[in-house]
């Protein structure tokens, strides 16, 4: 008899783009069903693991130009490495996962720094390679990417008194032309593979609701969690 897996899904997507509320609405959803979850977000702030990434995010290394897309990418592999353990063990047991932000966070964010589009594919070739087989951390079974428009973003984190005041107010939300080079990647990366799955969260220049953008992102999720 094949072991029951529990599905592995991500929420990821542009800055701005409610990555953090549609987890949330999403793992309620799976638990009012009675569908086994547990969710977990990243990079895992306060922990050991976290220690170079908070760093490197308030910008102790440098600048996100001056840190390297691939020596960034190290620090944010590790952190999801020593979450791996756990992680498997409740695949494995059958409990599905939603994660706030996952590997897509680095192909998105650092490949916005590589200008040329075949160096660019090597590199998240080199990055997946890293996550997945190297630190052997759990392969997404489904990468959501939300898309809100940078200009959009900058406005509502504006109308909203700017961003986040606390550690994920970083070097990459408050440099609106890294911001606008990262929106076009992750729309790349849903152009590239099969399994990054773009939700448009902005209608005619309109936000939609969370819970309309919710029901988008259930769509996708009723269909992994029946395959």
């Amino acid at each position: 008899m094949q072991k029951m897996t529990g599905k592995f899904i991500v929420i990821d997507g542009t800055d701005g783009s409610g990555k953090a509320t549609q987890t949330k609405l999403l793992v309620e959803r799976m638990m009012a069903e009675g569908i086994p979850v547990k969710t977990i977000s990243f990079p895992q702030y306060g922990k050991k693991s976290c220690g170079p990434v908070e760093k490197y995010l308030s910008g102790k290394y440098g600048t996100a130009d001056e840190v390297g897309a691939k020596a960034a990418s190290i620090l944010y592999a590790v952190d999801r490495f020593d979450a791996s353990f756990e992680m498997r063990q409740d695949l494995e047991a059958g409990t599905n996962i939603v994660a706030d932000r996952y590997v897509g966070s680095n192909l998105g964010h650092q490949g916005s720094k590589i200008e040329d589009s075949d160096e660019r594919k090597e590199f998240y070739k080199w990055n997946r390679e890293l996550e997945h087989i190297l630190f052997s951390i759990p392969t997404p079974d489904v990468n959501i990417v939300l898309h809100v428009p940078t200009a959009t973003a900058i406005q509502l984190a504006k109308d909203r008194g700017g961003w986040k005041a606390d550690i994920k107010t970083d070097i990459h939300e408050t440099n609106p032309d890294h911001l606008r080079k990262a929106e076009q990647t992750y729309l790349e990366l849903t152009e590239l593979f099969d399994e990054f799955k773009l939700v448009e969260c902005v209608i005619n220049e309109n936000l939609m609701s969370r819970e309309d953008i919710h029901n988008k992102v259930w769509e996708i999720v009723k269909n992994i969690l029946n395959s």
